[in-house]
């Protein structure tokens, strides 16, 4: 008689394996739900970014007086350089060099644009110094108002090489 009040007892009461089992379940259920999740996140088109600086095409670089001659400033948002020539005049380079499409970082000891991809070398102007580029380095359209310097960053312009009606100069007030 004793064995019936095990067997009842054990009909009742959840064995290890069928604690198991529930558990299995339960985790795989959570793995094909976050399964699901990241698939309906990669496949959900990607939010436009909220209006503001951050899609403005318009970079205010800042006062024609906060940049030295022949001195060159980086402009991360923008992805351009903002060059400042001997005689006064804007350029605003691409960081990406013509070549391979390699960013270009300004080295100031020696005066150049260097590409660290092939070696090519431009000048403060983005010309060509050293090959392999096939030209110079692109350039965005500059406007000066009010003493304030604004660059264009939607196109760039293609250039083969330098010419002194690229430069923008700022209005000279009387």
């Amino acid at each position: 008689m004793p064995t019936k009040t095990k067997e009842k007892k054990s009909e009742t009461e959840p064995t290890r394996r069928s604690f198991l089992n529930i558990l299995w379940l339960i985790l795989g259920g959570v793995a094909l739900a976050e399964f699901i999740a990241v698939a309906f996140a990669f496949l959900r088109p990607r939010k436009s970014k909220a209006r503001g600086e951050d899609t403005d095409p318009i970079i205010t670089a800042g006062a024609v007086e906060r940049f030295n001659p022949n001195s060159v400033t980086a402009f991360v948002k923008g992805k351009f350089y903002l060059a400042c020539l001997e005689d006064g005049g804007f350029l605003a380079l691409s960081r990406t060099c013509t070549h391979l499409g390699c960013s270009v970082p300004w080295i100031e000891k020696e005066m150049k644009f260097a590409c660290p991809c092939h070696g090519s070398t431009f000048d403060i102007t983005g010309k060509v110094i050293d090959a392999p580029a096939p030209r110079a380095l692109d350039i965005y359209p500059i406007a000066i108002e009010n003493n304030i310097i604004k660059v264009d960053t939607r196109r760039p312009i293609k250039r083969s090489t330098f010419h002194f009606d690229q430069v923008t100069y700022p209005k000279k007030t009387v």
